[in-house]
């Protein structure tokens, strides 16, 4: 009984990172800007991936394989915002009419 539970649990947390990145694939063909289309793809990569290795963690059970899975997760949720900010502050510095997109604040601080 407690391994259908299990079993159910990681299908369920499955699908809903299947959900995750179809949705993002759609706001990535849907949304018109750089930046739009890069806050979809890095919310599949945090939520999705988090989702997944989840679900396989319960599929799989305790072990050292889902030990390495967690700590994969623990290290796309650290690199993910990171290369996400850069290459949004790299579009920022060289989109020569970013303005005429969307609004950007002049001051260095905030760039």
């Amino acid at each position: 009984m407690i391994r259908f539970v299990t079993d159910l649990i990681g299908v369920v947390l499955i699908s809903s990172s299947m959900f995750v990145f179809a949705s993002s694939v759609l706001g990535i063909y849907r949304f018109r800007y750089v930046l739009n289309r890069m806050h979809s793809a890095a919310l599949c990569e945090t939520l999705g991936m988090m989702l997944l290795v989840s679900g396989l963690t319960f599929l799989l059970g305790i072990s050292w394989h889902s030990a390495k899975m967690i700590l994969i997760v623990v290290f796309l949720w650290m690199a993910s915002p990171v290369a996400s900010h850069l290459i949004a502050r790299a579009e920022v510095l060289t989109h020569a009419h970013i303005t005429d997109e969307l609004e950007v604040v002049d001051d260095e601080r905030h760039i």
